[in-house]
């Protein structure tokens, strides 16, 4: 695949994904919901598959990871931006590490499947990033980072996958319904399109966190 429209589409579904991050993920948590579980299983998922779908390059999501972590950083509504941010670009490494060699061109895949490397990819993707931010926060925030601290979390990270895991259990097959649709972008559209909705995404965000910043 040509690297620059590859490039573009790293930028457009990173961009899309810290996005969401940003102001759905923020409202979540706002509200008192399990917003880290949510915003994976459902955003985290969707974005990553499908671009897995369409491209169908490995690497590409280690890339959207980056970049989705890099817009969190300008997240005005979360304490720990960093340690947020940190988390993104895990669950895109770790995405890459379960998806590495993995294809659904040459095999058919049953329904079940599809619903069961939802569940799995849900859940460590998920549990992945918050064993980051547990790690990062008391490093970055607090009195530093001990390893006691964590396993005694861990029962609650685990448990808090479930959720994560049965999202990306329904989102994953839904998701790969794109496989099943033709879509094309004309060159002389791709580049403008993709560029666009990238700016106005980091333009959003920024613009927003100087004007709570001011």
């Amino acid at each position: 695949m040509n690297k620059l429209k590859l490039f573009a589409g790293i930028l457009i579904f990173g961009s899309l994904w810290g996005f969401s991050e940003v102001f759905v993920g923020s409202g979540l948590y706002e509200t008192g919901l399990p917003s880290g579980a949510i915003m994976t299983g459902i955003f985290a998922m969707m974005f990553l598959v499908m671009s897995r779908m369409l491209y169908r390059q490995p690497g590409m999501q280690l890339g959207m990871g980056l970049v989705a972590g890099g817009l969190k950083l300008f997240n005005p509504f979360i304490a720990c931006n960093i340690c947020s941010a940190f988390a993104i670009m895990a669950e895109g490494a770790i995405f890459e590490l379960i998806w590495y060699k993995l294809s659904f061109d040459s095999i058919e895949v049953t329904r079940t499947m599809q619903v069961s490397m939802g569940i799995i990819t849900g859940y460590c993707v998920y549990i992945g990033g918050y064993m980051v931010t547990q790690i990062l926060t008391p490093i970055l925030a607090g009195p530093g980072f001990y390893l006691e601290n964590l396993i005694i979390l861990m029962p609650n990270i685990l448990a808090t996958g479930l959720i994560a895991a049965l999202i990306g259990g329904i989102v994953l097959p839904a998701t790969l319904l794109v496989k099943k649709t033709d879509i094309k972008i004309k060159d002389r559209l791709y580049y403008p399109t993709t560029l666009g909705i990238t700016a106005i995404c980091w333009f959003i965000v920024i613009s927003n966190w100087l004007l709570i910043a001011a």
